[in-house]
């Protein structure tokens, strides 16, 4: 029980109140899986969407654009997951020795870590009462005061970081699903049907992935299907074109 003579609003940033009603799980799954799925897939869409259409602007024969779409999407989706692996594993890497690094702060210099925190909440409008109550009960647990030390002088926060696994294999396998999409039309037909399919297919997932980030972003959906339309058919239309002059020049 928290002493009562600690403001309510220094209480709630202690031992936050119970919601009234459950949290979006979306919030929590976006950090960890969600996030890397939904732009590893928007990756793998654009990226081959430009390398099909470029190859296909030179028309080459149908088995060189198999080839190249195929190249890219392992290419891509090994890229895509050894960084999100990286990326991940070096934050949690990075948090440890933060963790490790504010437990010795707290151990040789508790006055400092304290005025330091002091500080902080002072200028965010709390009263030097207020803030010499709240930093008195979060250095009453260790972890806690280590927890929030890390956050406030270093921006890192262990519920935001998430498994590099999960991160890593998430963002290959959709990675893989949206290169597919430009390149399955190649696969099935050839000619002009095939790119007709490949161009549409691509547009239309498009307009669905910006759906998908706008639930993730919180803008309006239309905004974000129409800004991945634009721009993943703008470097459909700049690689055509490019892959159609060298086709013209080594004709």
């Amino acid at each position: 029980m928290l002493d009562a003579r600690i403001p309510r609003r220094i209480r709630e940033l202690i031992v936050p109140a119970e919601p009234d009603e459950p949290p979006n799980p979306h919030d929590g799954l976006a950090n960890g899986v969600l996030r890397p799925i939904v732009f590893g897939a928007n990756d793998g869409l654009v990226s081959n969407l430009a390398l099909v259409m470029g190859v296909a602007g030179a028309a080459p024969e149908p088995g060189v654009i198999v080839l190249a779409g195929i190249a890219g999407l392992l290419a891509g989706a090994f890229s895509m997951g050894v960084g999100e692996y990286i990326s991940v594993q070096s934050q949690q890497e990075l948090l440890a020795y933060q963790v490790e690094f504010q437990r010795q702060q707290l151990r040789d210099t508790p006055d400092q870590e304290r005025r330091i925190l002091f500080e902080r909440y002072r200028k965010r409008g709390f009263t030097d009462d207020e803030a010499a109550h709240f930093v008195d009960r979060v250095f009453a647990d260790t972890d806690h005061a280590v927890a929030l030390l890390i956050h406030e002088e270093v921006g890192l926060d262990a519920r935001s970081i998430g498994s590099p696994w999960s991160a890593a294999v998430g963002s290959f396998l959709a990675f893989t699903l949206g290169a597919l999409v430009p390149l399955v039309p190649y696969l099935l037909f050839s000619g002009a049907l095939a790119f007709g399919l490949s161009l549409g297919c691509s547009l239309v997932a498009l307009a669905l992935l910006g759906y998908g980030i706008s639930r993730l972003t919180h803008r309006p959906a239309i905004y974000s299907s129409l800004r991945q339309v634009l721009l993943g058919g703008v470097a459909a239309a700049v690689t055509y074109a490019v892959g159609t002059l060298i086709g013209v020049q080594t004709a």
